[in-house]
């Protein structure tokens, strides 16, 4: 058997005593189901579905149609058990404990045949004191039951009144009453994943061993104050006291490279006891603070914080302390009722970038360290400075919070409720309560973490009447709701966190719904707080449909993944449009056909006899309609930063829905499951560039904007090139006089009637001609390409099929593409199947004769590999 045995705090010299032990319990556990008809072996952490899988009792649970296939497995009470002997002599500590970070859900613990404990919370941490139950040899029970049933129970038990919605849209294809319990909300279902409700110890499981006293946690805040110009630091330690004496001792804190060393006498009392230090950093050290991705350094700074105390105990910890502050400002706007709602970091106002995370597998423990980094440093890698960790999923592991603080990701932190109304009776709320104040302990020290929200749509669905509550029993909601979320949730933010906000919903108005006793009346406001904004109806391409609001953190549209990913999951008969299959997984009601119906408002439909190709044709532009909808949607809410027009704008931040795929399906996102980019994660890359100029037109009149997220002013020119269709060649360009782009903000640079532009260019027309345009100084490029069709593609006049060639070379790891078109080509899609790795450039307008591209392998590949996977797609193959 292998020992996962350490010491957890060394020993310090002769005399010293060890503080505690600690022994694992990771790896090979004994897994059966309820009647004992079937038993495996499985992994720790992990859940049945993933040992099923790994024993060859079932397919991949993703393969067709399994998710109904293996509701069973859901259905099922199963027990993990295991024997084990402790490699160290228990009798010498004086107190034994049983940790659990993480149960999946429902479960009753039995340590050799004791019943010590029970868990209903996913997302709590718990501790079980096996002091008096412990041997040399021991045997260890999780009794789980299934969540799906437990919930149905604990529902029915709840005779006072309905807590809806009692079950998704059938659609979903999912288990009914998941908010009557603490468990990942989307794992029944949602319109963008499977219903796989699992079950298993999905954390780490261990045994600790302590005698004298024991830090069971310490979690700390910087803070900064403003009127003595100085950083503070907080620190909070809590301690088990197992002697029957007093416990004496000192503490030191700290920090080398901030000249920062300090020592504090401590007396803890027997029992639980918790420790507050404050740090002062003096005002004469230079404090370098963390700053967003794009805006600066994300410099940390290495801290240790030593207690030496009685018996020669040492306990040392360490961590990486980072420096900034966080502002949301709720202020009157000249011009516009209402508030702003934007965020000031290390007190610069910016405009947040990014879009909404959620779990990247309904299977937990397939999540690895690479793949968690990949889509991390894609996020960075598309100009993004923001995720928003949505309310329906997972507080994310403390890995996910590292990678965002290393990265200069911001997050938006949802508590995990979402789209449903919650029971408040005593025993819900005691969990909620320990849930919280758990996770704020866990995640406060971090910087990428800038608000804490209490739930994703609830005070919209109550407001809005989402499940068509009576007027007459609606004041029983709304008490339940600011139950929840105000008098616990909140209650514990403000007690746990002074150093990031809290609101109670997204979508909410901020400051005006705690006026009108925390819920609005419209929580989707334009003139306060977030809005969430969805409409497959409207032209994606105009954008007087979107909402000039203050905030924007949802919208979005939906693409079908590329073939390479869906292929992995389906078979032959699997590949049409129309397909069962396709049919099946796709869980938004009507989404098929809305994606059809926006793209039909612009492109030509495939038309090819050949199924597969119209399959693919169909995909393919899907992926163009999502990318262009939510460029436009995303350029107008940029560009909306600055300005208040018929009293709204203002607007400080676009978070499109949604990041990345927890299965190979139809959604929102940008990048599929597994982290290849679609093609609208290449458009975000353009879209949320720091320097952007934004067109559009407004009655007949073609504006040309000047977006910057840049701290400074910079002296530019703008460049606007009216192309033919049938030429590589422009017919005109006109750069305009040199004029300072002022940091942080978004101005019109250009403006001209679509006649005169037209007139001006050799006798173009709307349906001929398509206008680019870029910023730059000195004959440098200082912002991507952007463009503006002045028709619909699918009357375009003068495109051509264009034949497009590459030829791939090699510089040390990084592909060189060079691509050479024989005719204007829109959307020009690069595709090496399922190598893993993303392109410099894809998706774009191919105006000249040549453009080179490279390619970023994730993995080994070869030049042979990629020359033979390789495959070059435009709009023109498809018309």
């Amino acid at each position: 058997m292998r020992l996962h045995l350490l010491l957890l705090l060394a020993l310090c010299g002769a005399g010293t005593a060890a503080a505690a032990l600690s022994y694992s319990l990771r790896g090979n556990w004994s897994i059966c189901n309820g009647n004992g008809s079937l038993e495996l072996p499985g992994a720790v952490p992990g859940c049945v579905h993933s040992a099923l899988f790994q024993q060859g009792l079932i397919q991949d649970s993703y393969y067709r149609f399994n998710d109904l296939n293996y509701r069973w497995v859901s259905l099922d009470n199963w027990t993990y058990s295991k024997e084990f002997k402790i490699p160290f002599e228990i009798s010498k500590w004086q107190k034994v404990n049983l940790i659990l970070e993480g149960v999946d859900t429902v479960s009753k613990i039995l340590f050799n045949e004791v019943t010590i404990g029970e868990t209903d919370n996913m997302f709590n941490r718990y501790s079980f004191d096996i002091t008096n139950v412990v041997r040399d040899v021991n045997s260890i029970e999780l009794r789980f039951q299934s969540a799906v049933l437990y919930a149905a129970q604990q529902s029915k038990a709840h005779t006072r009144y309905q807590v809806p919605p009692d079950c998704p849209p059938l659609v979903q294809k999912g288990e009914c009453h998941v908010n009557f319990v603490r468990k990942e909300q989307c794992s029944f279902s949602w319109d963008w994943g499977p219903s796989f409700p699992t079950q298993g110890i999905w954390k780490d499981v261990r045994i600790e061993a302590y005698n004298i006293c024991h830090l069971n946690y310490f979690t700390f805040s910087p803070l900064y104050d403003k009127s003595a110009q100085e950083w503070n630091l907080e620190i909070e330690s809590a301690f088990d006291v197992v002697s029957s004496k007093p416990v004496g001792g000192q503490v030191i804190v700290a920090i080398p490279k901030l000249q920062t060393q300090q020592t504090y006498n401590i007396e803890l009392q027997p029992g639980k006891r918790i420790v507050e230090l404050f740090v002062n950093i003096s005002k004469n050290i230079t404090v370098e603070t963390w700053w967003p991705h794009g805006h600066g350094n994300q410099t940390g700074y290495n801290m240790t914080i030593l207690f030496e105390l009685d018996g020669g105990l040492n306990i040392e910890k360490s961590a990486k302390v980072y420096f900034r502050t966080v502002e949301l400002v709720e202020e009157p706007i000249k011009g516009s009722p209402g508030l702003s709602f934007y965020f000031k970091i290390n007190g610069f106002p910016i405009f947040l970038k990014g879009s909404n995370w959620i779990p990247a597998d309904s299977f937990q423990d397939r999540v690895t360290s690479e793949l968690l980094r990949l889509l991390l440093q894609s996020v960075v890698d598309a100009n993004m400075n923001t995720l928003r960790v949505w309310g329906g999923g997972i507080y994310e592991r403390d890995e996910f919070y590292e990678l965002c603080d290393e990265l200069g990701i911001m997050v938006w932190q949802d508590f995990m409720f979402a789209c449903a109304l919650y029971p408040t009776d005593q025993g819900f709320l005691d969990s909620v309560r320990a849930e919280v104040a758990y996770q704020i302990k866990r995640l406060k020290s971090h910087p990428s973490v800038i608000i804490w929200s209490g739930n994703n749509e609830n005070e919209e669905a109550l407001m809005m009447n989402w499940y068509h509550i009576s007027f007459t029993d609606r004041p029983i909601y709304i008490k339940d709701y600011v139950t929840l979320y105000v008098k616990n949730i909140r209650e514990l933010v403000l007690a746990g966190d002074k150093s990031r906000p809290f609101i109670t919903s997204s979508p909410t108005n901020g400051a005006e719904t705690v006026a009108e006793g925390w819920v609005s009346q419209n929580p989707n406001s334009n003139y306060f707080g977030d809005v969430h904004f969805y409409d497959y109806i409207s032209d994606c391409w105009n954008w007087k449909v979107f909402p000039k609001a203050r905030f924007a953190s949802e919208y979005g549209y939906q693409s079908w993944p590329s073939f390479s990913t869906l292929e992995k999951v389906s078979s032959t008969e699997d590949w049409s449009f129309n397909s069962k299959f396709s049919l099946h997984r796709q869980h938004h009601e009507g989404g098929n056909k809305q994606m059809l119906y926006q793209a039909g408002l612009h492109f030509k439909l495939p038309q090819s006899t050949d199924p597969l190709r119209t399959f693919k044709d169909t995909i393919y532009l899907t992926q163009v309609m999502q990318a262009q909808c939510v460029k436009t949607e995303t350029e107008f809410y940029r560009r909306s930063r600055s300005e208040i027009v018929d009293q709204q704008g203002h607007t400080m931040g676009a978070l499109y829905w949604q990041l990345n795929d927890i299965w190979q399906a139809p959604s929102w996102a940008s990048l599929e499951y597994g982290g290849k980019w679609k093609m609208l994660h290449y458009f975000a890359q353009n879209f949320f560039a720091p320097l952007l100029p934004v067109g559009f037109e407004n009655e007949n009149t073609f504006y040309i904007y000047g977006v910057s997220d840049l701290h400074s002013d910079y002296l530019m020119t703008l460049t606007v090139r009216v192309h033919t269709w049938s030429s590589l060649e422009p017919v005109c360009s006109r750069v305009t006089e040199h004029f300072v782009m002022k940091g942080g903000e978004a101005v019109c640079l250009y403006e001209e009637p679509v006649s005169e532009l037209l007139r001006r260019c050799g006798n173009c027309t709307r349906e001929s001609c398509v206008v680019s345009f870029y910023l730059s100084a000195d004959h440098e490029l200082l912002s991507p390409t952007n463009y503006h069709f002045l028709s619909s593609l699918k009357e375009a006049v003068g495109l051509c099929k264009a034949q497009i060639t590459a030829i791939i070379s090699q510089q040390d790891d990084i592909f060189v593409f060079d691509l050479e078109t024989t005719a204007v080509a829109p959307f020009v899609w690069l595709d090496v199947g399922s190598i893993p790795g993303r392109f410099s450039d894809n998706g774009f307008l191919m105006t000249e004769k040549t453009r080179t591209i490279l390619f970023y392998p994730w993995e080994p590949t070869s030049k042979n590999e990629l020359e033979q996977s390789f495959h070059v797609t435009s709009l023109t193959d498809i018309y």
